[in-house]
């Protein structure tokens, strides 16, 4: 590392010890100055939205503004406005009921910040994945720092600027690309850190965080599968699988990764999903305003490389748009004929390209899912009631969105986050909340309880009722093991 990345790391490390001395001085802000918070950091996205957007296109080549306000913008605003109504109620100690043998004491849990809480983003969807953390994190009274990534350039400085006109650094920091080795970051002692990735850089930053006993939440992504029951309009479930492949060009952690489709049906399946893509953009990928690009050439390299390996492999692939080799604009690629050996079947492939699994009976694609990597998310196609439970009780994944992709996650009252190789723990709403603060129990003793009953000497009465009460007397015919 040279001088220059040397100065970088020390500085943020220097800004950690800064906000971990301002949380000292204000270990719990109130719930009126935590709405405030997030109240300024809503005024902010709207009064930056169209610099955000300019930004998030430059960064990415091209992206549609309405996109970036959808799916960057209005859920970062929803998420806020969830937690600024609800926060109060999270906030309030929990009360508890004691054992019966602590019976007139009292018991509740409090919910304390838990100090400063590192967010990692990445390059997706840079906003949403930045501050959707955030807003979690200031809901439960922590300060924050947040590590961008080093290929949002614009988006970073726009951030960094946005956030500085409200917040002081030692509240809430934005660290971009300054930070050459991101191992800087993770290393810190952080109280909490939450990581939005792939599995694979999610291990090494879990590994830094054990360093310090930092609890880590990682969203992690995966091969989620969207499964089409035979009951289902295979119109219809192209149309929306079209669209999870479309939206950001596929770059987005929960798309539909790869579909499970009756085998009869897979013609038919192929002709709609090119129908579906062509609707969506009007027949045209290269050049279209409404169509992301792939973010950087080396993303696009990697599409390229998983596709030439399919080809080889024995793949069939349809392309549904203009294919003219301009710009990153990749159209959706529709794969056929695939095998375990394809690079597409095992990586995760965000992207524009849709692998195509063919099934004979439901058990076959239950057992399909069951024999790999837990996914971040699930999308059964089916209005047959029977057929959707047994799929959704014999499987896991992170959430489910039922006929449709990738609703559940912008809904912020109910809990976002993977299983297994996925990731681990939640945000957003009250589970964010709870996994943003530490529950403290707290006991206190009734003045007049007689708990000095149960100290020793052992063997009065009170402890020999006690123990029969809710022990039994045992069976004396039980034989040692020993």
């Amino acid at each position: 590392m040279n001088d220059r990345h040397d100065i970088a790391a020390l500085q943020v490390a220097d800004l950690f010890a800064r906000q971990q001395q301002a949380f000292l001085k204000h270990t719990k802000p109130s719930a009126a100055q935590r709405r405030e918070h997030l109240k300024a950091l809503k005024r902010q996205l709207s009064r930056y939205q169209d610099l955000l957007c300019e930004a998030i296109a430059q960064d990415f080549g091209q992206r549609a503004p309405a996109e970036t306000k959808m799916l960057d913008l209005l859920t970062t605003t929803l998420e806020a406005n969830h937690a600024i109504t609800h926060l109060g109620r999270w906030m309030r100690a929990s009360k508890r009921w004691p054992e019966l043998l602590f019976a007139s004491n009292s018991l509740k849990v409090e919910y304390q910040p838990k100090g400063v809480v590192g967010v990692i983003a990445t390059w997706n969807f840079p906003v949403y994945l930045s501050l959707g953390p955030l807003v979690t994190a200031l809901a439960a009274g922590n300060r924050v720092m947040i590590k961008m990534p080093e290929t949002t350039p614009a988006t970073n400085a726009t951030l960094k600027a946005m956030l500085a006109e409200v917040f002081d650094e030692d509240h809430v920091a934005l660290i971009g690309a300054e930070l050459a080795d991101p191992n800087a970051f993770s290393s810190l002692p952080f109280n909490h850190i939450v990581f939005t990735g792939s599995p694979a850089v999610g291990k090494l930053v879990m590994a830094q965080a054990a360093q310090n006993l930092t609890p880590v939440t990682l969203e992690l992504g995966g091969k989620s599968p969207a499964v089409v029951l035979n009951d289902y309009s295979i119109a219809d479930a192209a149309y929306r699988i079209a669209h999870g492949k479309g939206v950001n060009c596929g770059q987005v952690c929960v798309a539909p990764d790869y579909a499970l489709v009756p085998r009869a049906k897979v013609g038919a399946f192929v002709l709609e999903l090119k129908k579906s893509f062509a609707a969506l953009y009007k027949g045209q990928t290269a050049g279209s305003s409404d169509y992301t690009a792939i973010a950087s050439e080396r993303h696009a390299a990697r599409i390229e490389g998983l596709l030439d390996d399919a080809r080889a492999k024995g793949a069939g692939i349809d392309v549904c748009g203009a294919l003219d080799g301009q710009g990153r604009q990749q159209p959706l690629h529709i794969v056929t004929g695939v095998s375990a050996e394809m690079a597409l079947m095992r990586e995760e492939i965000f992207g524009p390209i849709l692998p195509i699994v063919p099934y004979d009976s439901l058990d076959e694609a239950i057992e399909y899912i069951q024999n790999r990597p837990r996914p971040l998310a699930l999308y059964a196609f089916s209005h047959d009631v029977k057929a959707r439970g047994e799929l959704l009780a014999r499987t896991h994944s992170g959430g489910v969105t039922i006929n449709d992709w990738a609703w559940h996650v912008v809904n912020h009252d109910a809990p976002f986050g993977g299983v297994g190789n996925s990731g681990m723990g939640n945000y957003h709403g009250e589970e964010g909340f709870r996994e943003l603060s530490h529950a403290r129990t707290v006991f206190k003793r009734h003045r007049f309880f007689p708990i000095s009953l149960f100290y020793p000497p052992y063997g009065n009465i009170v402890q020999h009722l006690s123990l029969a009460l809710f022990l039994g007397h045992g069976d004396k015919t039980v034989k040692k093991p020993f």
